[in-house]
């Protein structure tokens, strides 16, 4: 597969995505007044959940917690809620903040999960975006080095950061998971919380350990495969956030 790429301003991608961030970048956005959303998935350590292909990616990315009787791994991400067009574009879709722009929108259109190839087919960039432009893929096969280096960065980021999340969701009472593959629970933190934790769990990093995650499912038959795992599951209606279901209606 050859790929070319070639930005031509149209906005669709700094328009209703929720763009994942690194810790510094959460805390900038913070500052300059933006709303971080906080995604959240597990899968147990028995592979529930996971395709066992995907297994070593998410690992990595992951924190080692309990729920119940049993091990999960947790994945987090913080990412800057774009609900309509990010607060950061001018109205000649020019991003405002462009030297500082979060990892991920450097990384654009290439994607940072190794699961996932680029697929100019669900993305919204306009036909002629990818009929000129630099080489981005060549024999199926990334050609650009600088952008390999953004994209090992990020995923670095993904894999050393994770405690540290973990740490600062436990303190915001953030402790409902959604289980890999069926959805993902959303969280919109008071962003003065948010900062403040952020900053107090960087400085030191929290000695107890953590409290255990819970498992919110789209229905009672996913529920019942956590159960008999040994998972804790959720039972009433969710007030602090929202469950965001990936199966199929």
């Amino acid at each position: 597969m050859n790929t070319t790429f070639s930005c031509v301003g149209c906005g669709k991608c700094c328009t209703d995505h929720h763009v994942p961030l690194t810790l510094d970048e959460a805390r900038m956005w913070a500052d300059d007044g933006g709303q971080v959303i906080v995604l959240v998935e597990a899968f147990l350590a028995n592979g529930l959940g996971l395709p066992a292909g995907q297994r070593e990616h998410a690992e990595r990315r992951s924190a080692r917690v309990h729920s119940g009787t049993t091990e999960a791994l947790v994945a987090i991400t913080f990412a800057a809620y774009n609900a309509g067009r990010c607060r950061n574009l001018d109205e000649e879709n020019l991003c405002r903040i462009y030297e500082r722009r979060p990892l991920v929108c450097r990384i654009y259109p290439m994607e940072i999960n190794p699961h996932i190839p680029l697929n100019t087919a669900v993305k919204e960039c306009p036909p002629e975006s990818w009929e000129t432009g630099p080489q981005l893929i060549l024999g199926g096969e990334l050609v650009d080095r600088e952008l390999a280096q953004l994209i090992e960065r990020s995923r670095q980021a993904d894999r050393e950061e994770i405690r540290i999340k973990d740490q600062i969701c436990a303190s915001l009472g953030i402790r409902t998971t959604a289980l890999k593959g069926d959805g993902f629970t959303a969280y919109l933190p008071d962003m003065s919380a948010f900062a403040t934790v952020l900053d107090q769990v960087r400085l030191k990093p929290l000695e107890q350990e953590t409290t255990e995650w819970l498992f919110h499912l789209s229905g009672d038959d996913v529920a019942c495969q956590i159960l008999a795992s040994g998972a804790r599951v959720v039972t009433e209606a969710p007030v602090n956030y929202a469950f965001i279901s990936l199966r199929a209606a």
